[in-house]
């Protein structure tokens, strides 16, 4: 009789079962088989808390054919993801199958490859019930504040709305921002720059005002920037002070879920459920031309900065044999992981750093491709050499005011020659300065003052939220994609272009839970709790008193809510357009759908107009010549199609540029991004222009 080993998903079923071959047999649970009910509560708040879990919606074959597999086989093993999630998941399946807990039935993967599937089977263990239990404690957490709150809120705001625990400070953090923003005061301040060449060469390079008389220079208006302008008229440059040193840049740690989901944000582009999506996949399996199946990328979620000797033993082979010994640190690298990571699982790594993006190419989708550079190349260049830094500052005196110029020159590429981390904002704007030397007297080729104003803070864009979250220890490596995809969907947070705003309805409710609900919003609160869940886990807490704790204070919050609001209701605030309804000359406002924004007549219901929210982008149609509108499909995927639809049903997922055709005079199109290519998408010219990288 065969052994049986259940996971949740199909390809991984598939992967595995390649290594186990006979004596095994591999399937998928599908995921979740039990939950909390959706039409009511499901959890006994008078005893103790106890859930009332059932068999999911659509899970009966599954369930069916998993006990009838069980009943045939010698021994079943659970094979689920290696945390909380996945513990409560094997749990749950044990108790459908009636599986004994004592028994040593569970077994975990870090990587699926043939050593981590072989390493997982020859460990096999009881199902950890501390963290079932954290599991068990986080769902009805959020059951009790989403099936709480969320009818509170369909009575003072709207229906349709519902709240979430970690989500709502998410929301919160984001409309704090934005207040930040309009309450921000600009001040004017003033910079004096100058441009140099230095004796004997031609190249030029940038100075700026640094300070005068000996004090720290600040120059609030353009008066005092043309009374300094005036001092230096005429006036000599001489280079009073340089300074040279050999600087070492280090190389960033192996990504953790929150840097990975950080990185492939601002480096490709992806929403951080596009980046678990893709992650999800190298990490279960996918078939390699020659190779067959095999789990590309150890387990994704993850806190961990750990990696194995192993795997350093494999880089830093893959390294001296393709960039030679110099590129190999004088010992194996070791990154600290954060004081308070669960340190479950390694650093997200490559499975098998051997083979390398070029080599697996062919045999992986755009997303998974890209990805799998993003994490293969962070990890090898975490075990290189420092690159060093020729760096150089020469001070430029003249009637008491000192210019500085700063400037670096690459001695030694190191880790650089493959990967560097995504720069925070600008990009640095030091470049290489021409040889100086105390005593040389450049010549000043231009010199002017220039106006700036401070700005605000920037909103959060996916990467900065994820980041905050984290700094402030809110949610988990698991909980940061779907938190964001939460929000989005519930139309609290919209993006704009890369950032994240809040809409007006997001902002109605976060204003109505600071004043009502203060331990929800706060993310010190929300914080806490994620702490308490940890001791959970551990097994140093136990969870019914951790939900009693919990309880207690929001059920008496509740409570004054519901008196201090009665009969009141809160109204969210239209956003008005200056797109006039042709019905009954309303200026039309802003609403929110399905499918999400659309534009209808504040008249409702005497006046029912309503269309689609569309927005004009850059060039033409390439067939009618009639303006291109930004729209989104019923998958909330954009695209551009011609404003004279339906009579011109041209449409592309290509953007339209501001840039002609030199040969046919029409719109161009970006294919691919900043490193794609400019195409024609007029019938008949096949023009197309790779874009400089």
């Amino acid at each position: 009789m065969a052994n049986l080993v259940i996971v949740e998903s199909p390809a991984k079923a598939k992967t595995i079962q390649k290594y186990l071959g006979k004596g095994y047999e591999v399937v998928a649970s599908m995921g979740h088989i039990r939950d909390l009910p959706k039409s009511k509560l499901g959890v006994d708040v008078d005893d103790d808390f106890k859930p009332q879990y059932i068999d999911m919606k659509g899970k009966g074959d599954v369930i069916k054919e998993l006990k009838k597999r069980a009943k045939k086989c010698e021994k079943v093993y659970l094979a689920t993801d290696p945390d909380r999630e996945g513990e409560a998941i094997s749990w749950h399946i044990a108790q459908l199958l009636k599986l004994d807990l004592n028994d040593d039935i569970r077994v975990a993967f870090n990587e699926i490859t043939k050593t981590g599937v072989n390493s997982g089977m020859s460990n096999p263990h009881k199902i950890d019930l501390d963290l079932v239990n954290a599991q068990q404690a986080r769902r009805i957490l959020d059951r009790l504040v989403g099936y709480k709150l969320s009818p509170f809120l369909w009575k003072k705001v709207k229906r349709g709305l519902s709240a979430g625990r970690v989500q709502t400070v998410a929301v919160s953090i984001v409309v704090d921002r934005e207040n930040e923003i309009r309450a921000f005061v600009p001040k004017e301040y003033w910079s004096i720059d100058a441009k140099f060449t230095a004796p004997g060469s031609r190249k030029v390079f940038d100075a700026a005002l640094l300070s005068v008389d000996g004090e720290k220079l600040e120059i609030p208006d353009q008066a005092a920037a043309d009374d300094l302008l005036k001092r230096l008229e005429g006036a000599e440059y001489e280079v009073t002070a340089v300074k040279k040193r050999v600087t070492k840049k280090q190389p960033a740690p192996p990504f953790i879920t929150s840097t990975m989901q950080q990185e492939a944000s601002k480096k490709l582009g992806f929403t951080s459920k596009r980046t678990m999506k893709a992650a999800q996949e190298l990490y279960e399996g996918v078939d390699i031309e020659g190779i067959g199946a095999v789990g590309l990328i150890t387990y994704m979620r993850t806190d961990s900065l750990r990696i194995s000797d192993e795997a350093k033993a494999a880089a830093a082979q893959y390294i001296e044999t393709v960039y030679g010994k110099e590129y190999l640190p004088d010992k194996p690298r070791t990154f600290k992981s954060k004081s308070n990571a669960q340190d479950a699982h390694e650093a997200i790594r490559p499975s098998l750093p051997d083979l390398t993006p070029a080599r697996v190419k062919s045999s992986l989708t755009s997303d998974q491709y890209k990805l799998y550079e993003l994490v293969w190349s962070r990890f090898i260049a975490s075990q290189m050499a420092n690159a060093l830094l020729d760096t150089m500052s020469a001070d430029i005196s003249a009637n008491g005011c000192i210019f500085r110029a700063s400037g670096y020159s690459v001695k030694f590429n190191g880790f650089t020659v493959l990967y560097e981390e995504a720069a925070e904002g600008k990009e640095s704007s030091k470049k290489e300065l021409p040889p100086l030397a105390v005593g040389d007297k450049p010549k000043l080729r231009s010199i002017s003052g220039n106006q700036h104003f401070t700005q605000p803070p920037p909103r959060y864009t996916e990467a900065s939220l994820i980041k905050a979250l984290e700094e402030n220890g809110i949610g988990r490596p698991s909980t940061y994609a779907p938190t964001i995809s939460t929000i989005m969907a519930r139309q609290y947070v919209e993006h704009e272009g890369k950032q994240l705003k809040p809409t007006a309805l997001g902002e109605v409710i976060t204003e109505l839970m600071k004043e009502h609900f203060k331990g929800i919003v706060d993310a010190k609160f929300t914080a806490d709790m994620e702490s308490s869940l940890d001791e959970v886990e551990k097994g140093d807490k136990d969870w019914v008193t951790t939900l009693h704790e919990f309880y207690k204070d929001f059920a008496a919050d509740l409570e004054k809510a519901e008196t201090a609001m009665e009969g009141k209701r809160v109204k969210v605030p239209n956003e008005e357009t200056d797109i006039i309804c042709e019905n009954c000359g309303r200026n039309m406002v802003i609403k929110y759908g399905r499918y999400g924004k659309f534009l209808a007549c504040p008249g409702f219901p005497e006046c029912k107009n309503a269309k689609q929210l569309v927005t004009e982008s850059d060039g033409c149609c390439p067939r009618c010549g009639k303006k291109m509108l930004l729209k989104k499909s019923k998958r909330g995927r954009s695209f551009y199609g011609c404003e004279g639809y339906p009579e011109c049903d041209f449409m592309t997922w290509n953007v339209p540029t501001a840039e002609k055709c030199p040969e046919c005079g029409k719109t161009l199109f970006n294919k691919g991004g900043k490193s794609g290519k400019l195409i024609c998408e007029n019938v008949g010219c096949n023009y197309e222009r790779e874009l400089k990288k």
